[in-house]
C-alpha cells in the first residue's frame, strides 16, 4: 500500500476543494524542502473550453512574478559594477524626469525603484478620472503593441504621488526599471534578462515571448458560478481603485515593450530553480551578500499595505518582519509575492522551504481563499 505523505493529503485537499467549489479553473503547486521538490501537482484545465489539463510543464502568464527577476537582474549588473543603487534614472534615460505636483523635480535612483518607493504608482490605484488614467498610462498588463519609450513618455507627463524616498507605493517602477536595463546593455530587456537571468539558470520556458502556445494557460477572471474565460480587453474590478485592465494576448504583439513588473510568462518549474537559487545564496547569478540584501527588508518601517502589517519589501518582494503582526504561520524573514494573473509564492530560508503555486485564475489565485490556503496546509503538514 503507498502511503500518502501529510504534505500531499494537505494540499490534495485544499486543490481538491478549490477545484469542486470551482474557485479557480486549473493550478500546478510546487514544494521543495532542503533542495528536494516534496510535492508536484498539476490540477485542473490550462484550458477549460477545449478540455486541456495543467500539467507541470504548463507555461503561465506571470504577471508580477516577472518583478523579483528583473530585480535580480539588475542586481546582477550592480555586481558587475555597472551601475549602483543610488544612480538617478536620468543617468540612463535623460528624457524620464517625472515632477512633483508643486513642479519640483526630484531625483528618483535606482534603489526608489527597486523598493517601490519613487513616487510612482498603478492607474489602477487611482480614481477612474485621475492622471494616470488621463494620459492613458499602461499598467503593463494591455494596451498591446505600447512602445516603452511612448508609456515613459505619458507615466512622466504625470505628477509623481510623494516625494521619493518617502513612503512604498507599489508601481510602475519595474518597467522603468527594466529601460535601464535595456541602455545600460544597449539591448531589449528580454535579451538581458536572458543573459543574466534565466539563460544561467537554465529556466527554458521563461520569457517575454511564448515560444509553445499549446502549453500556455488560458486565463480566467473570477465569476458565479465559475470563473469566466478573460476578454481580449477587460477590466477587473480591484480595489482601491476601480479594476485593472487585462489584455492576454499582448504577448503574442512583437511590439508590446517587454514590461520588466508584468511582461513575462512560464512554468512553476522555472520559477522554483529561480526561488531556489534565491534561497541557496544565488552564487550562479549574484553575489551571496547581494542576495542577502535583496531578501532583506529594504524600506524600514513603511507599510506595504495597510492589511498587511509585519511585513517589509526588499528588492523584488515582500519580506517578513514580524508573524505575529502578520498573523501568518510563516517563519520571520520569510520572503514572498504574488501575480495578478492568479499566482503567490513564498521561500521561508528557517525551513529550508520553497513553495510556488500558479493557477490561471485572476483575482482568486492571488489575493482569493487559494493562496492562503496552499500557505497553511504546507505548515500544518510541515507542523504534523
Amino acid at each position: 500500500m503507498t502511503t500518502v505523505s501529510p504534505l500531499a493529503q494537505e494540499l490534495d485537499h485544499v486543490t481538491g476543494t478549490a477545484l469542486a467549489l470551482n474557485r479557480i479553473v486549473g493550478t500546478v503547486i510546487l514544494v521543495a524542502h532542503r533542495g528536494e521538490i516534496v510535492y508536484r501537482r498539476a490540477a485542473g484545465f490550462a484550458d477549460r473550453e477545449v478540455r486541456r489539463l495543467a500539467r507541470p510543464d504548463t507555461i503561465f502568464r506571470l504577471a508580477s512574478l516577472t518583478k523579483p527577476i528583473v530585480s535580480a537582474a539588475t542586481l546582477a549588473l550592480l555586481d558587475q559594477g555597472k551601475l549602483g543603487l543610488d544612480d538617478p534614472v536620468s543617468k540612463w534615460i535623460p528624457e524620464f524626469r517625472p515632477r512633483l505636483s508643486d513642479a519640483r523635480e526630484p531625483a528618483i535612483t535606482i534603489r526608489h525603484l527597486l523598493t517601490h518607493t519613487s513616487g510612482l504608482s498603478y492607474a489602477c490605484e487611482e480614481e477612474q478620472d485621475g492622471p494616470y488614467h488621463q494620459a492613458n498610462v499602461s499598467d503593463g498588463l494591455d494596451q498591446p503593441g505600447l512602445a516603452i519609450v511612448d508609456n515613459l513618455k505619458r507615466l512622466a507627463s504625470v505628477p509623481l504621488w510623494f516625494e521619493p524616498g518617502a513612503k512604498f507605493q507599489y508601481s510602475l517602477a519595474l518597467d522603468v526599471l527594466g529601460e535601464v536595463l535595456a541602455r545600460v546593455e544597449a539591448k531589449p530587456l528580454n535579451q538581458v534578462v536572458a543573459a543574466l537571468v534565466t539563460e544561467p539558470l537554465g529556466m527554458r520556458d521563461t520569457g517575454f515571448t511564448i515560444r509553445d502556445r499549446e502549453r500556455l494557460a488560458a486565463a480566467y477572471v473570477d465569476a458565479v458560478p465559475a470563473p469566466a474565460r478573460m476578454q481580449d480587453l477587460q477590466m477587473v474590478p480591484f480595489p482601491p481603485g476601480p479594476g485593472i485592465w487585462f489584455a492576454p494576448d499582448r504577448i503574442f504583439d512583437p511590439n508590446s515593450y517587454p514590461s520588466g513588473g508584468g511582461g513575462m510568462a512560464g512554468t512553476a518549474e522555472d520559477f522554483l530553480i529561480f526561488l531556489e537559487m534565491l534561497r541557496k545564496g544565488g552564487s550562479q547569478i549574484l553575489r551571496p551578500e547581494t542576495v542577502a540584501e535583496m531578501t532583506s527588508n529594504q524600506i524600514g518601517d513603511f507599510m506595504i499595505d495597510p492589511e498587511r502589517p509585519g511585513w517589509g519589501f526588499g528588492f523584488g518582494a515582500s519580506v517578513l518582519k514580524d508573524p505575529v503582526a502578520a498573523q501568518t504561520p510563516q517563519s520571520k524573514g520569510t520572503f514572498a509575492w504574488g501575480g495578478v494573473y492568479g499566482h503567490s509564492w513564498f521561500v521561508d530560508p528557517h525551513l529550508e522551504l520553497s513553495v510556488v503555486g500558479l493557477t490561471n485564475t485572476t483575482l482568486e489565485g492571488v489575493t482569493g481563499v487559494f493562496p492562503a490556503a496552499v500557505r497553511d496546509a504546507v505548515y500544518r503538514a510541515f507542523a504534523a
